[in-house]
């Protein structure tokens, strides 16, 4: 087939065929497809000289966009360092490694199908395995035909580019509590099934009809089942219990495992001594509900990470210059002394001099100031910052781990203690005088026939024990709250745990972080108005403003980009005032209306006003809007009706009262507000009994998300940064966040309501119990049917809630 490569830039609409983007100005033609980019033409001709397009057949346009890729070939060259590799890979022989990557850019069938087919495009690839869920793909290949270095190269080439940072070589071992609570779920669900199935003669008449030896076995048959349930399928709820006793409290965990010993214990004795039937398949299906309640209750966002601390932010290599040649090594061996160099987009790694090139640094992820930082030669740049621009140079001051950034992370005042007073849950809280009543009432019983007949005094204790073990009231806090939580997750705010839910349910105060959080980058807007500027004026302003490090300053200086600066020998800043330049014998000032001493024109309800005079004259004036998220004016009223609205900045004050006039009064706002004070203030918040929510999202918001009663990270993409916190929620959900405080609210009703439902099962057994009527067949229908009912009751009216408060879009 020929094969045509040209570049067409007629206005003909196309999308590209790799990735589905729509080719803007021009495209490019390759074998009668269109793509965007040389990088989307490079994936297609790989996989086509592979025999692997059938990638494409799966889905349309599978592919991510490769405009931005990097073409640095010696980026990667770190993972050829031994040390580094060893603390990546998970299995490592003579023969084979074996490495996990987590690859964000997974997104459809056809990237898994890309990926497991790996071993088609080299030869020395054993096999890939994807795990779509949590965007990762395990890769076997052979260490004499391919190095780690070269698999990366190869996932970078086509698309999926693995996402390796610090953290990564502080290798931890996956958890498996999920998935071992999954295998005992199936083991209680199989016991349980075949334990009915054995006990089913018993429930009808047709035991009468089978003879001693049946019933008999059938009963021995109901005791092998039911020693992998207890023995194995319910050891966390006696690991649970017998640590709360040896804390000196009593949990939920300690009645169910009491009622799961006495269960099995009793129905033992009934077997073997007294010959009678057991309550073996009571047993299977109480730790059959348990553990399904458990499995919502534990049920998380494993792709999602709320305990992060530096290292997750920090690359895993930097390129040096050694000997004026550029070298890429791992961090971990970067020494005080070495040259490096620092792209655009990229974090500076460790306190460093700059000694070449022009910085524009964004601490926003540091200090939460908005706008970047000029730096000029020789100036200190902090770890944390991102340049913005063209590459610099920089000598290491100090080692990464001794810098700004890990010092603010590593401070003491940043470990959020708990509190031994802290929120337990609900059924937690009630769980002891639950037990304690229960023993009461069982004791009582015991002693009751005691008197009349010892063995009926047995059966009675054994059976207020069983009947009121509380599995629907065990049942209804996860239930509702991994129901609840699952709404919030479709709601796109993910939580560390249900029991965050709680908390929020009691939360009478709103902390916001401004920068990020109430502002949108991408909102904020600056128009001029006015004079027409000559070019001369232009660069004067911009000489004027290269000369400020304010946020308005340097709004106006992108808004100049590409203008050529002048050379000012007279230049004097007034702190929140403006500035005063003289260039040829004239005075050019900028700034306020009161500086300038012009006439104020009404200013924006969102945003500044900035003067420019000549001589005393108005040239015109700069409207320069904050950038305020699409609605955040409705959200926060909202939230004001029911809570205290805080505003915290990193920023100068310069916003104060167009704030004012967005938000009303009674908004409490500090601006100038570094990590530590961000921290101290949440601190002092709590002191005075406040129960506050902070959504933040940067660093300098990472102490004061951990010392709030529920902190809320806000980002662009939970899956990438987010600090420390009891939860993400995308930035595109935050005019949810009203509903989100209501329905935790309406979450606890829902259950003190199922609460209620399980005490009257409870006290319906008691009174059967106190009298000792209870039968197996009692037992068997009335515990299921319990936990049914609440399963079904918190389902049903959780989502009713969901959709009333416009969180789901329909009840199922």
């Amino acid at each position: 087939m020929s094969r045509i490569n040209k570049i067409a830039t007629d206005k003909e609409t196309a999308t590209c065929y790799h990735c589905g983007e729509p080719c803007r100005d021009e495209f490019l033609h390759f074998n009668g497809k269109k793509f965007c980019c040389s990088g989307c033409r490079l994936v297609y001709e790989v996989l086509q000289e592979n025999d692997l397009c059938n990638y494409y057949d799966i889905a349309d346009a599978p592919g991510t966009n490769r405009k931005n890729a990097s073409d640095r070939s010696n980026r990667f060259d770190y993972l050829d360092d031994r040390d580094v590799e060893g603390k990546l890979v998970d299995y490592r022989d003579e023969d084979e490694i074996h490495i996990t990557f987590h690859i964000p850019l997974i997104h459809c069938a056809s990237c898994i199908w890309l990926l497991e087919n790996l071993n088609k495009l080299h030869e020395g690839i054993v096999a890939a395995r994807v795990d779509f869920i949590k965007k990762k793909v395990q890769v076997k290949f052979q260490r004499d035909r391919i190095s780690l270095k070269e698999v990366v190269l190869l996932l970078s080439k086509i698309g999926y580019e693995p996402e390796i940072n610090l953290a990564d070589v502080d290798h931890r071992p996956a958890a498996r509590a999920d998935r071992q609570l999954i295998y005992k779920l199936a083991v209680a669900g199989f016991c349980f099934g075949n334990m009915m199935f054995f006990s089913l003669p018993e429930y009808f008449s047709e035991a009468e009809l089978m003879g001693d030896g049946f019933k008999r076995l059938f009963n021995y048959l109901n005791v092998i089942l039911a020693l992998p349930v207890f023995f194995y399928a319910a050891t966390d709820y006696y690991k649970s219990a017998w640590f709360s006793l040896r804390q000196r409290a009593v949990n939920m965990d300690v009645p169910i495992a009491l009622g799961i010993v006495t269960l099995f214990t009793y129905s033992l004795y009934e077997i073997f001594i007294l010959g009678q039937e057991g309550y073996m398949d009571t047993l299977g299906g109480l730790l059959f509900f348990l553990l399904i309640g458990k499995l919502f209750q534990q049920k998380t966002y494993d792709a999602l990470s709320f305990d992060r601390d530096y290292k997750s932010y920090f690359p895993i290599a930097v390129t040096k210059i050694v000997n004026d040649d550029e070298e890429v090594v791992a961090l971990i061996k970067l020494k005080v002394g070495d040259v490096i160099v620092v792209r655009n987009e990229e974090l500076i790694p460790a306190d460093s001099i700059l000694v070449e090139g022009d910085a524009h640094i964004d601490y926003s992820f540091v200090t939460g100031e908005e706008v970047p930082v000029v730096k000029k030669k020789g100036e200190l740049i902090f770890a944390g910052g991102r340049q913005k621009g063209r590459p610099v140079v920089l000598v290491v001051q100090k080692l990464p781990s001794q810098g700004y950034l890990t010092d603010l992370w590593n401070n003491d005042a940043f470990d959020k203690k708990e509190e031994s007073g802290s929120l337990a849950s609900l059924a937690t809280q009630i769980s002891g005088k639950f037990t304690l009543t229960v023993l009461l009432i069982a004791v009582s019983a015991l002693v009751f026939w005691s008197f009349s007949d010892f063995s009926m005094g047995i059966k009675a204790f054994t059976a207020v024990l069983i009947i009121t073990c509380p599995c629907a009231l065990a049942m209804s806090t996860p239930f509702t709250l991994g129901n609840t939580q699952r709404v919030f997750g479709h709601g796109k705010l993910y939580l560390k745990n249900a029991h965050v839910i709680e908390k929020m349910a009691k939360l009478d105060t709103v902390v916001f972080d401004k920068t990020g959080t109430l502002t949108d980058p991408s909102e904020a807007s600056i128009n001029y108005a006015g004079v027409e500027l000559s070019a001369e004026s232009q660069s004067i302003l911009k000489g004027i403003v290269s000369h400020s490090v304010h946020p308005l300053s340097n709004r106006i200086n992108r808004w100049l980009e590409g203008v050529k600066a002048v050379r000012l020998t007279e230049i004097q800043e007034f702190s929140g005032k403006g500035l005063l330049a003289i260039y040829k014998d004239q005075q050019f000032c900028l700034g306020s209306a009161e500086f300038t001493g012009v006439i104020p024109v009404p200013t924006p309800a969102n945003g500044n006003l900035v003067y420019f005079t000549v001589e005393g004259i108005l040239l015109g004036y700069f409207i320069i809007e904050s950038g305020l998220r699409k609605g955040i004016e409705r959200i926060v009223a909202s939230i004001k009706e029911d809570h205290q609205i805080h505003i915290l900045s990193g920023d100068h004050d310069h916003e104060r009262e167009s704030l004012k006039r967005v938000f009303g009064p009674g908004i409490r706002m500090r601006f100038h507000q570094g990590p530590v004070d961000k921290l101290q203030y949440i601190r002092e918040m709590r002191k005075w009994g406040a129960k506050p929510l902070m959504i933040g999202d940067g660093l300098n918001d990472a102490g004061a998300l951990r010392e709030s009663e529920v902190g809320i990270a806000l980002t662009d993409n939970v899956s990438h940064f987010s600090p420390a916190s009891d939860g993400i929620m995308d930035a595109s959900a935050i005019h949810k966040l009203p509903a989100f405080l209501r329905f935790a609210k309406t979450s606890r009703n829902i259950i003190k309501a199922s609460f209620g439902l399980s005490f009257t099962y409870n006290l319906v057994g008691v009174y059967f119990a106190v009298q000792g009527l209870v039968s197996p067949l009692f037992c068997a229908v009335l515990m299921p049917a319990s936990s049914i009912s609440v399963i079904l009751f918190t389902t049903l009216v959780t989502n009713y809630k969901a959709y009333k408060n416009g969180l789901k879009s329909k009840v199922f």
